[in-house]
Parts: structure tokens; C-alpha cells; sequence
């Protein structure tokens, strides 16, 4: 399946990417890498369902281009998982399943109901 980009980014995306690199300590959220061009550790910001517009924070991963061009084909967020989520994915998928069920999505709800929302979220794409 060929995933595209379903929006265009904002006019502030350069302050929000280095916003959410600095947030994350200018380290890949996936492999913990400091930002490092030189070994092929560019800090980017994936937004996790492919949408450039859609900002929230639990679309915003920070990755290193390594880690960006691994799991870009491979994670999809409105795809029902099978296995558990790897522990850096989580919180985004978490948020994802609180918007998705209009719950709040803020970072610290998200935080404090991971797994009964990684649960739910499970449950409602089951139905789907």
C-alpha cells in the first residue's frame, strides 16, 4: 500500500520541528541517538498519519533520518496492531487512540492512560 501526504504543512513548521527536536533533547525518540549528521542521525520530525497539517503533538515523532526512513512504510497509525507497541511508540499511538475517540489528547491525559487507551483504541479498530 502507497501512503501519500493528505495535507500541506503549516507556515510555522520550521518553529513547531525545532520546537518538538528540542523537546526531545535533539535525540531519536525510536533509537535514542543524539542528532548527528555525520553518521546519517539527522534529527527529523515524522508526522506519524501523514498528514504535514496535522500537528498535535502525538503525530510528531522525533527520528533520526535512520530511524524516519525505517518505519515510514511500516507504521500506520489506522492499522490494527497485532504485537505490542514498542515502548517509544506508545505515548503517539496512545494520543492518536484519544483523538480518534474524542478524548482529550493533550501530552500529560495521554501520559497518565496509556495503556487503557492503547486497550480502547485496539477495540474501536477492531469494529471498524
Amino acid at each position: 500500500m502507497i501512503r501519500r501526504s493528505k495535507g500541506t504543512y503549516p507556515p510555522n513548521w520550521k518553529e513547531i520541528a525545532a520546537a518538538v527536536k528540542e523537546a526531545a533533547g535533539w535525540k531519536c525518540a525510536r533509537c535514542g541517538h543524539d542528532h548527528d549528521p555525520a553518521t546519517g542521525h539527522t534529527l527529523t520530525v515524522h508526522h506519524l498519519d501523514i498528514d504535514p497539517s496535522n500537528c498535535a503533538w502525538w503525530n510528531l515523532a522525533p527520528l533520526c533520518q535512520r530511524c524516519h526512513l525505517q518505519i515510514q512504510a511500516k507504521v500506520v497509525l489506522e492499522r490494527q496492531w497485532f504485537l505490542p507497541h514498542s515502548e517509544w511508540f506508545r505515548p503517539y499511538v496512545a494520543g492518536y487512540y484519544a483523538a480518534l475517540n474524542g478524548l482529550p489528547d493533550d501530552r500529560e491525559y495521554v501520559l497518565a492512560h496509556v495503556d487503557e487507551l492503547i486497550a480502547m483504541g485496539q477495540g474501536y479498530l477492531e469494529e471498524l
